[in-house]
């Protein structure tokens, strides 16, 4: 499956995605927008949100090059429709856009959570789900808006596919490119595989740093707590400074695999408590020594 960037329309074999339309111009969707522009790529791109002020704010910025709230007139003719709102909003979206929808458009999404989105794609677009491919970009930022998206943001970062067994082929390949274009490395996984890994490595933590603060905020002595916090503090709970809607969202939508982290993380936790209550020191440092090690790993390969 060719696919070929000429530095002015993005060509996927028979397809060239001259119109792009972007539900949901915030971080997400709107980087996706910039990094196309900085790409060279000469792609028509619509801009189509819950508020005027939003698209506004990304017209003035020369993120989209045309704001739409009627979604018929947004979708005719778009090559490609990608979904960058909230998860839960999924549902109204696809079934609001399905009946315009031509049979090469190729409709993707940038949301945390697959599983979810998938079952939504089957149910709301029928036969043309096929030309559905579940995207999510591993990156991101504390700010949301359109003025927080960066043409950079999606340089080198991860960005997981997940088609299903039906998914046509050069929709899986024009998503690919796509984010390809953008600067990213894609890799391809099922859905089921996605919301697990993604519950211990993005969802827990961001789960646990929301739950730290708001524990720190809500004692008689928060100010003082807040007033002595320093870098340990900052870094571990830099993330809860996250959307609120959208992390409410991922949390509900891979509920399970996340309640399954909870679980796992919760028998961890109570090692460490028993350690302490045993004042066992040995068993506490080589605890700790195992994770020292595997953070510095991990962080010596992201290098």
């Amino acid at each position: 499956m060719a696919c070929y960037n000429f530095g002015f329309i993005l060509f996927v074999q028979d397809i060239s995605v001259k119109k792009l339309v972007i539900v949901g111009v915030g971080l997400i969707g709107g980087s996706v927008a910039l990094a196309l522009k900085k790409a060279g790529v000469d792609t028509h791109i619509v801009g189509v949100g819950r508020t005027r002020n939003s698209l506004d704010e990304a017209l003035n910025l020369g993120i989209i090059d045309a704001a739409e709230s009627d979604i018929q007139a947004a979708v005719r003719d778009a090559d490609m429709i990608m979904l960058a709102a909230p998860v839960a909003q999924t549902t109204q979206i696809l079934k609001s856009i399905q009946p315009f929808l031509s049979n090469h458009t190729v409709i993707t999404d940038a949301g945390s959570t697959k599983n979810d989105v998938l079952a939504n794609a089957n149910a709301m677009l029928g036969d043309q789900c096929k030309q559905f491919v579940g995207g999510h970009p591993i990156a991101g930022a504390e700010k949301s808006g359109a003025a927080a998206a960066m043409a950079d943001l999606f340089m080198g970062k991860n960005v997981v596919i997940t088609p299903s067994a039906d998914t046509d082929a050069i929709a899986i390949t024009a998503v690919t490119e796509l984010w390809r274009t953008c600067g990213a490395n894609v890799s391809t996984m099922s859905a089921e595989q996605h919301d697990a890994i993604f519950a211990a490595v993005s969802h827990l933590p961001h789960l646990l740093a929301f739950a730290l603060v708001d524990d720190i905020a809500s004692r008689p002595n928060a100010a003082q707590l807040f007033s002595f916090a320093a870098s340990g503090f900052r870094d571990f709970t830099r993330i809860a400074g996250s959307h609120p809607e959208m992390w409410r969202d991922i949390s509900l939508a891979n509920k399970q695999a996340l309640l399954n982290e909870i679980t796992a993380f919760e028998q961890e936790l109570a090692t460490v408590k028993q350690l302490l209550i045993n004042s066992d020191s040995t068993g506490l440092e080589a605890l700790f020594e195992r994770a020292s090690h595997a953070r510095n790993q991990w962080a010596k390969g992201k290098q």
